[in-house]
């Protein structure tokens, strides 16, 4: 993995900052609208109050991956269909989708709350375990955070944020959009590669050893609401997503580590995320964690060149969620 532990890294933040521009620079294409709070923070709205759209859903998902992530739409063939989705790949998975994508950091501030992600992550890391892990750090002039959220974060939340990321809310930027809206639903389709990442994580496999990513995954159709689309949008990668990894390890390990990393590993598999959810009483932490991972997966020993399979796609289940709910 490239990057280290010194100097500004890959520039994620700077990447995703010129991304950023762009989307304001053509703000009415886009369907998306930029604001200035009056600490100079800009929040560019995406979904919330402004219809966005499938433009906007690319540059979220190349923003949230710190702009080392190619993002594009493809039809996706599962079964006897296709769907239309996004592949995704990078050079620089651990960091791209680790230090960037991932939705770690819990912004809290008030009564407002909203999972960040995106490269500011890689800048502040106050997820200070994984990003030891990781070994990776960068020193940014300037940041991007990226909210999921229905509420627009205010001048205590840019405040809060600059503070714990030692920078002014006038070097920030953050771009928002809701579960339930069309870009929304394509930067979280666009994660197929970070969920497969984080599974690997938890089962203690060191991400660093990941050379390489390709995945693909169908895009939901927008939700009534965000609970549904919460429901959507995961399905596509539980029961539609496809991810291929280059690795340097050995055979013996990726064979023992392959069948544990897909979603039919999880003791919840095999129904609609938002039943499973109303199973356990809307209490998303009794959800089985392992749950959370592509529906396929090829590890690839980038040493033997021997190939690793596990898991397959479910097109009844996404069909259920996606067209019959």
């Amino acid at each position: 993995m490239g990057g280290g532990v010194s100097g500004d890294g890959h520039g994620l933040n700077e990447r995703a900052w010129q991304i950023a521009d762009q989307m304001v620079a053509n703000a009415a294409a886009l369907r998306v609208a930029a604001r200035m709070l009056a600490n100079g923070a800009r929040v560019i709205d995406a979904g919330i109050d402004q219809p966005g759209g499938y433009g906007a859903g690319l540059a979220l998902a190349r923003i949230c991956m710190g702009g080392l992530g190619d993002v594009e739409y493809v039809p996706v063939p599962i079964a006897d269909e296709a769907w239309p989705g996004v592949r995704v790949w990078t050079d620089h998975p651990a960091v791209s989708c680790m230090a960037a994508q991932y939705a770690g950091w819990a912004i809290q501030v008030e009564k407002y709350f909203a999972m960040g992600s995106g490269p500011l992550r890689a800048h502040a890391r106050v997820e200070k375990e994984l990003f030891q892990k990781l070994g990776y750090r960068e020193r940014a002039r300037r940041g991007v955070l990226v909210l999921e959220t229905r509420t627009p974060p205010t001048e205590a939340v840019a405040a809060w944020v600059g503070q714990k990321a030692g920078l002014e809310p006038s070097q920030l930027t953050f771009v928002v959009a809701p579960t339930a809206s069309l870009a929304g639903g394509v930067q979280i389709a666009a994660r197929i590669l970070e969920t497969g990442l984080h599974k690997m994580d938890t089962l203690g496999f060191d991400l660093r050893k990941i050379v390489s990513g390709i995945g693909t995954a169908p895009l939901p159709p927008v939700a009534k609401n965000d609970l549904r689309a919460i429901g959507r949008t995961n399905d596509c990668i539980l029961y539609g997503g496809a991810a291929r990894y280059t690795v340097t390890a050995d055979d013996s390990e990726l064979a023992e580590l392959v069948p544990r990393i897909p979603a039919s590993a999880s003791k919840d598999y095999g129904t609609p995320f938002y039943d499973i959810f109303k199973r356990y009483d809307g209490d998303f932490y009794k959800i089985d964690p392992l749950l959370f991972s592509p529906a396929e997966v090829w590890l690839t020993s980038a040493g033997s060149g021997k190939t690793y399979h596990a898991g397959r796609a479910n097109s009844d289940v996404l069909r259920a969620s996606l067209v019959e709910s």
